[in-house]
């Protein structure tokens, strides 16, 4: 049995979805207060809140995995500077409670830590793994700590691998994050829900734009193939700046819509440039991103497209 904490999140949907067509038995674990997606059946869901030491215990014991890919975690690099403890609630201590239940079953098992390429120190230039290590924000200090917590579970026989994801986009991504920002208020305009008019922040960031099918697909090699407690980025090398990632929204909206920048949405501490060397991943393990940024963004207009259909639906019946 393969494991897969947060499940029913971003990427944790979309990697289930990859290891599901690939036959494999995955049970899914899901926050308490998330209905896991109802279109994945053959997958068994079962809710654990990450941060209760004795639920995530009991879980692990009343199942011991085979595999785990630990997805659960708090995402968004904004909020983590208003709420920073729920961010290291989730991302170290859950971490924590995960590793000190498998020890306490003595797996010696794979377990894949997602962490991210805000561990890093910014620079003006594609990030290698050796490249030093120096978060500029809580998001960023919780994931190294997450990967720290891994490093020392190797001591303890648990076969911890590292992917290193750069940001990544797709259907499903919540619209606190740019381009399902950017695509929601775009079907709003053109539903008339709102006036032709985007809310944007800073425009001038580049940043590396994956789908998160390939990146799923980038976790599963380096759970499969990669070394232990090797670090990996999953990223392409190749950012587009965040105004130029506007530009292509707009230009496949259905209607007219002007963008307006709000200094509100601006982050303290915005970093200019993310992103990764992608040659250790593509030597060692022969990753390499497949799907263009044409069609992600494609697919990620219908799905809000589709999202709101099926609201407006579920409201006149």
């Amino acid at each position: 049995m393969i494991l897969v904490t947060g499940a029913a999140g971003f990427a944790g949907s979309h990697l289930v979805d990859l290891l599901s067509r690939g036959g494999a038995d995955v049970v899914g674990w899901h926050r308490p207060d998330r209905v896991p997606p109802s279109s994945q059946t053959s997958i068994r869901w079962l809710a654990v809140d990450i941060t209760d030491r004795r639920t995530v215990s009991t879980a692990i014991a009343a199942e011991p995995p085979l595999a785990v890919y630990h997805c659960a975690g708090a995402a968004h690099v904004g909020r983590a500077w208003r709420d920073a403890e729920p961010t290291f609630s989730i991302n170290v201590r859950g971490t924590h409670f995960l590793f000190e239940a498998l020890r306490r079953i003595g797996a010696r098992i794979p377990v894949l830590i997602p962490s991210s390429a805000m561990i890093y120190k910014p620079a003006d230039r594609p990030l290698a793994e050796d490249d030093e290590l120096l978060p500029g924000s809580p998001y960023g200090l919780s994931k190294l700590a997450q990967e720290m917590l891994g490093t020392r579970a190797i001591g303890d026989g648990i076969d911890v691998r590292i992917a290193r994801a750069f940001n990544h986009i797709g259907p499903r991504q919540d619209p606190s994050f740019v381009a399902s920002d950017f695509a929601r208020q775009i079907v709003d305009i053109e539903g008339g829900q709102r006036s032709p008019e985007i809310v944007v922040g800073n425009l001038d960031a580049r940043r590396e734009l994956t789908d998160v099918r390939d990146t799923v697909r980038g976790y599963r090699d380096v759970l499969d193939r990669g070394r232990t407690g090797r670090p990996y980025n999953v990223c392409s090398g190749n950012a587009v700046s965040i105004r130029e990632l506007l530009d292509r929204l707009v230009a496949r909206a259905r209607v007219p819509v002007r963008v307006r920048i709000d200094q509100a949405r601006f982050r303290p501490n915005d970093t200019p440039l993310v992103a990764g060397d992608p040659r250790r991943i593509q030597n060692e393990l022969g990753w390499r991103p497949t799907i263009p940024l044409e069609r992600t963004l494609d697919d990620v207009l219908e799905y809000w497209r589709l999202r709101t259909q099926n609201a407006e639906l579920s409201t006149e019946n």
